[in-house]
């Protein structure tokens, strides 16, 4: 299934250089996870960065339907102070597919996530950017959703 660079963007959540190069491929789906694993960091990093941190406000409303509505103010200072935390560890942002969990769940995730190394980090980062972007896909290509 060839995709277009948009149609890319909207599955990993912003235009990159990862998705320009993903857009290459005749199943970019399933040579994403090859791809990312051989990116340069800067670009690996951006493609992360793509995405809204857990708890922000997202810019998509893929992404807003995804994190759900739930706005504990002790559970967004919470998220906010451990991606920060993330992210100074890290070097990239916490990539997590929520999968439609309530964000006082991805709480408990991301602590255990923030006790591991940079290269788990990584593996994990990869395999969750890829889920997170084929669910969008399914629900995208789905005839219930109404879209495309």
């Amino acid at each position: 299934m060839k995709l277009t660079v948009d149609e890319l963007a909207r599955l990993f959540g912003g235009r990159t250089r990862f998705v320009e190069r993903l857009a290459q491929s005749d199943d970019p789906l399933r040579h994403a996870r090859g791809v990312l694993r051989a990116l340069p960091d800067e670009e690996f990093r951006e493609a992360l960065n793509a995405h809204p941190r857990i708890g922000e406000r997202p810019v998509s409303a893929i992404a807003a339907a995804e994190q759900g509505a739930e706005n504990d103010p002790s559970v967004l200072a919470e998220l906010s102070r451990l991606n920060s935390a993330y992210e100074a560890k890290f070097g990239f942002r916490f990539v997590v597919f929520v999968n439609r969990r309530p964000r006082t769940q991805i709480v408990s995730v991301l602590w255990a996530r923030l006790e591991r190394t940079r290269g788990q980090e990584v593996a994990t980062a990869i395999d969750e950017l890829v889920a997170i972007a084929e669910d969008r896909y399914r629900q995208l290509a789905s005839p219930e959703t109404g879209n495309e």
